[in-house]
C-alpha cells in the first residue's frame, strides 16, 4: 500500500496533526509514521539564501571575506539556496529527504503554515531533496483544530494550485534579498560602522525618526476660541465656536465674540431616535496588535508570540491574517463554534451577515477568531488568556444575540444666521454586545431644552495652544504601517478640487509597510540594532536610529514611502499573475542602481559608539538617551558618542556662583534637569540668595 509523507513546518504542528489522524503513531527519528502516513517535521528554514561570496567559483567556508564596494551591486542570474550550517537541520533534512524518495511513497503533502512563507519553506526543501516524480499536495489550515485538520486532509488541492502564493514568497525572497544585502554593505562600507539596510526596517525607523524630530522641533501656536458656558432653564449650555484666530488677532475675536452675544442664540430643532450601534470589526492580526498594546503594554513582538501558541493549541485560528472578515463557504463552521459557545453560557447568535463574512474582503486567510475547542483558565497562562479573552470577547460582540440600542438626541442651536451648532448624545437603551466589550464612546448628557427655546450666551475668549504631534504607539505606529498613505489621501479628500484622488487611491490600494506576518519581526530587529525602542506601549527614536536614518538620507538610501510602496505593489502583481518574478526583481534593481550610480562620500561622517566604564565609574543614566552617564577627571559625559550629554567642571556659569560641580550636584542636575541654591552670596552686596538653574 503506498503512503503519503506530510511535511510539517514545525515540529508542534507534526504533533497536531498526528494527534488528527492517528494518536497511537510514535515518534521515531525525526518522524510519525502508520500504514496510510508518514509524519514528518522541519524547523522553519531550513534553508537560507547564499551569500555575495558564495557565487564565487573559488569559494572557501572556512575564509572570512571582507566586504567590497568593487563586487556591488551583486545580482544572481540564479538565486541558490544552502542547508543551514546547523548539525541538527542537517540531519533533519536528510530524514525528510529518506522518506520522500522512498518507493512505498507516492504522495507528499506541503504542511507550511498557511501564508506565502510556509508555502516557500517547503516548496524549497522539496526542490533540493525529492529526486523522484511524485504527487504533491496542500495541507491548508485555517485552525489546528483535529477536526479542521481532518476535514483538510479530505480537500487537499495539488500544490500546483498555490504557485501564485509560492511566486509571490519567492519574489518577497529575492526582493529583501537584493535590497538588504546590496544596501546592507554599501552603507556599512560608507559609514564605517554596521548599518542595517531593508526594504521595510528603513522607512520604520524613519517614521519613528520624523515623528520624534517633528515633536522636538514642534513650536507651539497660541490661539483664541471662543467658548460660552451659561446657564438656561437652570442648565449649563456649553458652546464652543468653530472659528479660532491666531494670537495676534484679538481685536478680530474679540469683535466676532461681541457679534455672536449681540445676536440671539435659538433652539431650531430637536432630533431623537433609535440605532443600532455596530461593535468593531473581528479581529486582523494588527488590530489585535494595536488593541493589546493600547490595553496591555504588549510589544508586537510579545503579543504574535501569545497568539501564535494559542493556535498551535488550537483555541484560535490562523494569527497572521491581514482580515477583519469571515470567508462565505465557513458558515457553517461558525455555526457550530457559536452553538459550542451557547452551550456554555454565552449569550451569542449565528448572524448570516456582509458585516460579517464577505470573500471580496479577504486574500488568503479569514479574521482571527476562537476555534470550537474551548479552554479551560488552568489550561493557559495569564497572558495567554488576557489575549484569548481579547478575540473572544470580539468574536462574542460580533455575533452577540442582543443589539446595542442607544436613543440618539441631536440639539441644533443656530445664533442668526452667523453659526449653527450641534449637541450631541447618546442614553443606552439596551447595552446589547457591551456586556463582552466596552463601547469607547461614552454617554453625554444634553441639556433639558425645547424647540424654540433660547439660549442665554455669554462668549469669551479662551487662550489656547497647539498642540505636538504624540509618539507613536503600538497601536498608531500599526496602523500607519497598515496604510502610509492615508494622510496623503485626507489631503486630497479635503481639497475638493483636486482631481488626483481617485487615481492616488487606486495606486494605493492594498499597500502596505511590511505585512502581518513579516512586521512584528521587523520592529523587534529595529530595537534589538538600539535604533528604537519601546516602553509602555510607546515607541521612541535612539540616538543609533537618529544617526541611522540621516547616514541613509545622505547617501540617498532612504526611498520616499512611494518607492517602497511601488515594491510592494509589484509582489501583489506577481501574486495576481499581472508579472513575473524577474519583473518585480527589476523594480529593485532599479532603486539600487541609482543608490550605487549617485555614489555618495559621506562627510565628517560620526560614528555611534558605546563606551563601556567600570561601574565605579558610572554616575546615573543619561536623562536623553538612558546609556550611563561617565565620572571624568573634569566632568561628567554620556558614553554614547552620538548623544554626548556632559557637564564639565570648569563650566563658566558655576564658576561665577563659586560653586564646584559634586558627584551630587551633577547627579541632581542629570536626573531632575535642575538644581536649587539657597546660600547663593552677591558679589555686589554680599547678600545671600536662592536661585534655581535649569538645564
Amino acid at each position: 500500500m503506498s503512503k503519503k509523507v506530510i511535511i510539517a513546518e514545525k515540529p508542534s504542528l507534526a504533533k497536531n496533526i498526528v494527534f488528527a489522524i492517528d494518536k497511537n503513531m510514535k515518534l521515531q527519528g525525526g518522524f510519525y509514521e502508520n500504514n496510510e502516513y508518514i509524519v514528518t517535521f522541519a524547523y522553519g528554514h531550513l534553508f537560507s539564501l547564499y551569500d555575495v561570496e558564495q557565487y564565487l567559483p573559488d569559494y572557501d567556508p572556512n575564509v572570512k571575506y571582507s566586504w567590497k564596494l568593487d563586487n556591488l551591486p551583486f545580482y544572481p542570474e540564479t538565486f541558490k539556496f544552502g542547508l543551514k550550517r546547523d548539525s541538527g537541520v542537517i540531519k533533519q533534512f536528510k530524514v525528510i529527504r529518506d522518506l520522500i524518495n522512498r518507493n512505498d511513497v507516492d504522495t507528499v503533502i506541503n504542511a507550511g503554515d498557511s501564508d506565502r512563507e510556509g508555502e516557500i519553506i517547503i516548496r524549497i526543501i522539496l526542490n533540493y531533496a525529492l529526486k523522484q516524480n511524485k504527487a504533491i499536495k496542500r495541507l491548508w489550515m485555517p485552525d489546528q483544530t483535529p477536526k479542521t485538520i481532518k476535514e483538510e486532509l479530505d480537500a487537499m488541492r495539488d500544490d500546483a494550485d498555490y504557485d501564485a502564493l509560492g511566486n509571490e514568497g519567492l519574489a518577497r525572497t529575492y526582493l529583501d534579498w537584493l535590497y538588504g544585502i546590496n544596501l546592507t554593505r554599501y552603507a556599512t562600507i560608507k559609514a564605517s560602522t554596521l548599518l542595517r539596510v531593508g526594504r521595510v526596517i528603513a522607512p520604520i525607523v524613519e517614521a519613528i525618526y520624523n515623528r520624534d524630530m517633528a515633536i522636538e522641533n514642534f513650536v507651539p501656536q497660541k490661539y483664541f476660541t471662543l467658548v460660552s458656558k451659561e446657564l438656561t432653564n437652570g442648565e449649563e449650555v456649553e458652546l464652543v465656536s468653530k472659528k479660532e484666530f491666531p494670537i495676534d488677532k484679538k481685536n478680530d475675536a474679540e469683535d466676532y465674540a461681541k457679534t455672536l452675544n449681540e445676536n440671539v442664540a435659538k433652539v431650531t430643532s430637536i432630533k431623537s431616535e433609535k440605532k443600532t450601534i455596530s461593535p468593531g470589526k473581528l479581529y486582523s492580526l494588527s488590530k489585535l496588535q494595536g488593541e493589546l498594546g493600547k490595553k496591555y503594554k504588549m510589544s508586537l513582538d510579545e503579543s504574535l508570540k501569545i497568539v501564535q501558541d494559542l493556535y498551535e493549541k488550537g483555541y484560535v485560528s490562523y494569527p497572521r491574517t491581514p482580515s477583519q472578515y469571515l470567508a462565505e463557504n465557513e458558515k457553517p463552521k461558525f455555526r457550530e463554534i457559536i452553538k459550542n459557545f451557547v452551550d456554555v453560557g454565552v449569550n451569542v447568535k449565528f448572524k448570516d451577515s456582509k458585516y460579517i463574512f464577505d470573500d471580496s474582503k479577504i486574500e488568503s486567510h479569514s479574521a482571527l477568531t476562537p476555534t470550537y475547542k474551548i479552554p479551560k483558565k488552568s489550561d493557559l497562562s495569564e497572558k495567554e488568556l488576557l489575549v484569548y479573552k481579547t478575540i473572544t470577547n470580539r468574536f462574542f460582540a460580533v455575533f452577540s444575540k442582543d443589539d446595542l440600542i442607544v436613543s440618539r438626541s441631536t440639539i441644533d442651536i443656530a445664533i442668526g444666521d452667523i453659526e449653527q451648532f450641534k449637541l450631541t448624545g447618546d442614553i443606552v437603551l439596551n447595552k446589547g454586545w457591551t456586556v463582552f466589550e466596552e463601547r469607547e464612546k461614552k454617554d453625554k448628557v444634553l441639556p433639558n431644552l425645547q424647540v424654540g427655546d433660547i439660549v442665554n450666551i455669554n462668549f469669551k475668549l479662551v487662550e489656547k495652544e497647539t498642540n505636538p504631534p504624540k509618539h507613536y504607539t503600538v497601536e498608531t505606529l500599526n496602523n500607519f504601517l497598515k496604510n502610509p498613505f492615508k494622510d496623503n489621501l485626507k489631503e486630497l479628500e479635503d481639497n475638493p478640487e483636486s482631481n488626483e484622488l481617485e487615481e492616488l487611491k487606486a495606486m494605493f490600494d492594498g499597500i502596505e509597510l511590511g505585512t502581518e506576518a513579516t512586521r512584528s519581526g521587523i520592529i523587534k530587529n529595529a530595537i534589538v540594532s538600539e535604533y528604537i525602542s519601546l516602553k509602555d506601549n510607546v515607541y521612541r527614536l535612539e540616538p543609533k536610529g537618529k544617526y541611522y536614518v540621516e547616514t541613509l538620507k545622505s547617501l540617498h538610501i532612504i526611498m520616499p514611502k512611494e518607492k517602497t510602496a511601488e515594491l510592494g505593489k509589484s509582489l501583489k502583481k506577481v501574486y495576481k499573475g499581472e508579472i513575473k518574478i524577474e519583473d518585480a526583481l527589476d523594480v529593485a534593481k532599479v532603486e539600487i542602481n541609482n543608490i550605487f550610480n549617485d555614489n555618495v562620500t559621506l562627510v565628517n561622517n560620526i560614528v555611534p559608539r558605546i563606551f563601556e566604564v567600570d561601574k565605579d565609574k558610572i554616575l546615573c543614566k543619561c536623562p536623553k538617551c538612558k546609556n550611563n552617564i561617565a565620572i571624568l577627571e573634569n566632568g561628567y559625559r554620556c558614553c554614547n558618542s552620538i548623544c554626548g550629554l556632559s557637564l564639565y567642571k570648569n563650566n563658566k556659569l558655576f564658576e561665577s556662583l563659586n560653586k564646584n560641580i559634586t558627584k551630587q550636584v551633577a547627579k541632581t542636575i542629570f536626573t531632575k534637569g535642575e538644581i536649587t541654591f539657597d546660600d547663593l552670596v552677591s558679589k555686589k552686596t554680599n547678600n545671600t540668595y536662592k536661585a534655581t538653574l535649569v538645564a
